[in-house]
C-alpha cells in the first residue's frame, strides 16, 4: 500500500504587462483531525460541492520521511511514533505548496506504506486552480499555516476513530489488528492531545460529526466559490488591460509576417475559397505550414560544422545547436504536424490543451504532455493556426517557461493572426518569436482546423 496520489477532480511598462495564469496564487484549504476522524471524506465532499476541475486534494502521508534501518524495523513491529510532526518531511511539504502558489510544476512523493519507505517514482502536479491539504497535522506548521485560503478542524469521538483505523489499516495497508491497537494506546492518541488537538484552535472551521455536517462543509464551498470568481474576474480584467496597452503600438521585431509573394498569396487564395475541396484545402495548407515552419527554423541557433562531401572536399556548414521540439496547441496545432514532419522528420512533439470557458471566457487548461527534459531543447515552437486575442498564446506560453524553457527559445508559430492577440503576446514575452501567415479580422472565428479536419 502506497501513500495517496494528489486527487484532482475531473502597463506601459513592462511590469504592468506581466500576465499571470488562472492557477497562479491558488486557494489553498487545511484539514485536519484526528486519525479516523473523517478528514478525507470531508475533502471529498468539498470537491464534489465544487463541482469543479482541477480541485486536488493533496495528502501529507506522502511527505513521512523515508526511515533509517533502525527506525524501519521499529515500524514493522509498530513501535514507531508516525503521529508526531517529526515524521513528516514539512520543509519538502512547504516547498511544494511554495511552488504550486507561484504556478510552478511540483513532484509529489511517493510512500509506501508496507515498505516504510519514500518511492523513487514521484507523481507531476501542475495547475490545480484549488489545493486541499488533508493531515493529521495539516494545521502545525507556521509557514503552511500562513499560506492556507481556510483552516478546517475535523472532530470525531475517539472511539469512533479507532474503529475507522482498525479497518483502514488492516484492509488497505495490510497491518494485523493487534498492531493498530497497539500503535493507537502507543503513538496515535497520545500524539492527538500533545499535537492534533492544539490545531483546533488555530482553525477557522470547526466540523463536529465530519461529513455530515453540511452546514459547515456548505460555508466552505461557498467560500471557495467567492474565492474563484474574484480571481476569475481579475483574470479579465488584467486580459483586458494588456490589451488596451499594446493596442496602439507597432508590432515587436520579432514578430515576422510572411512575406506576400504570389505563392503564398496563391495559397491563401485557395484556403480562403469555400469551393476548394477538403482534400484540396488539406493539400495547400500543409504547402503554406510547411513555408511556416521552414520560417520558423530560421529562428533557431546553428553552429558551424564541416562536413566532407562525396568529392572528398570539405564544405563548411552549419547545424542546429540542439534539439528542435515542438507543442501542438489542440486540437488546432495538430494541423500543423503534417507539415513539421515533413520538415522534420524526427521532431520530439508535445500537446497542450487549452479551452475557453463559455461562461467567463477565460482561458482553461485541461490536458499538459510535454516533451521529455524540454527545458535543455535549443528551440520550442508552439503551434497553433490561428490565434485572436491571443489568451491561450499567453497560456501556453507560460507553461512552457514554468517548466523551464527559455522566453528567447520559444517560436510560436500561427497561419493567422488578430494584431491585438499578436501585441499582447509579444508586449508580456517580448523574447517569444512569432512566426505568422497573415494578419486577420479583430476577433474571426477559428475556422481553418474545421475545415482541415472536416468537422
Amino acid at each position: 500500500m502506497e501513500s495517496t496520489p494528489p486527487v484532482i477532480s475531473p502597463a506601459t511598462d513592462q511590469k504592468a504587462r506581466r500576465y499571470s495564469p488562472p492557477w497562479a496564487d491558488l486557494s489553498i484549504i487545511g484539514i485536519a483531525g484526528s486519525s479516523g476522524s473523517g478528514k478525507t471524506s470531508v475533502a471529498m465532499e468539498i470537491v464534489s460541492s465544487l463541482n469543479l476541475p482541477w480541485v486536488v486534494i493533496l495528502v501529507m502521508d506522502s511527505y513521512y520521511k523515508t526511515l533509517t534501518p533502525e527506525q524501519h524495523a521499529k515500524a514493522h513491529a509498530n513501535e514507531y511514533d508516525f503521529d508526531c510532526p517529526e515524521a513528516i518531511d514539512f520543509d519538502a511539504l512547504v516547498q511544494t505548496l511554495r511552488d504550486l502558489k507561484q504556478g510552478k510544476k511540483a513532484n509529489i512523493p511517493v510512500y509506501s506504506f508496507s515498505q516504510h519507505q519514500r518511492q523513487p517514482e514521484t507523481t507531476p502536479l501542475y495547475s490545480p486552480h484549488v489545493l486541499i491539504l488533508e493531515g493529521i497535522l495539516a494545521l502545525w506548521d507556521p509557514r503552511i499555516v500562513e499560506m492556507l485560503d481556510v483552516k478546517i478542524f475535523v472532530e470525531a469521538d475517539m472511539d469512533v476513530c479507532l474503529g475507522r483505523r482498525i479497518m483502514r489499516d488492516v484492509r488497505e495497508r495490510g497491518r494485523d489488528i493487534e498492531g493498530v491497537i497497539k500503535q493507537w494506546f502507543n503513538f496515535v492518541k497520545p500524539s492527538y492531545k500533545k499535537y492534533v488537538e492544539p490545531q483546533r484552535h488555530t482553525s477557522d472551521i470547526i466540523i463536529p460529526r465530519g461529513i455530515e455536517n453540511k452546514t459547515a462543509i456548505d460555508m466552505v464551498v461557498k467560500h471557495i466559490q467567492r474565492r474563484l470568481q474574484e480571481k476569475s474576474d481579475k483574470h479579465s480584467a488584467d486580459l483586458h488591460k494588456l490589451g488596451m496597452l499594446a493596442a496602439d503600438e507597432k508590432f515587436s521585431s520579432n514578430v515576422q509576417i510572411m512575406d506576400s509573394t504570389p505563392q503564398f498569396v496563391g495559397i491563401n487564395t485557395i484556403l480562403q475559397d469555400p469551393s476548394t475541396e477538403q482534400v484540396d484545402f488539406v493539400f495547400y495548407f500543409d504547402r503554406l505550414a510547411s513555408l511556416l515552419i521552414e520560417k520558423a527554423l530560421d529562428n533557431t541557433t546553428y553552429v558551424p560544422v564541416a562536413v566532407t562531401t562525396p568529392q572528398q572536399e570539405t564544405y563548411n556548414g552549419v547545424r542546429p545547436s540542439g534539439i528542435v521540439s515542438a507543442v501542438a496547441i489542440l486540437r488546432g496545432g495538430s494541423c500543423l504536424e503534417t507539415a513539421l514532419k515533413r520538415t522534420i522528420p524526427d521532431c520530439i512533439t508535445g500537446r497542450i490543451l487549452i479551452q475557453t470557458n463559455d461562461r467567463n471566457g477565460e482561458p482553461e487548461l485541461h490536458y499538459l504532455k510535454l516533451p521529455h527534459r524540454i527545458e535543455e531543447h535549443a528551440t520550442v515552437m508552439l503551434l497553433d493556426p490561428q490565434m485572436s486575442s491571443g489568451g491561450a498564446a499567453l497560456m501556453a506560453v507560460r507553461v512552457l517557461l514554468d517548466h523551464g524553457v527559455e522566453e528567447e527559445r520559444i517560436v510560436f508559430v500561427t497561419c493567422a493572426a488578430g494584431k491585438r492577440g499578436l501585441q499582447r503576446l509579444t508586449a508580456v514575452y517580448p523574447g517569444v518569436k512569432v512566426v505568422v501567415g497573415r494578419i486577420e479580422e479583430e476577433g474571426e472565428p477559428r475556422w481553418l482546423e474545421k475545415r482541415y479536419f472536416g468537422c
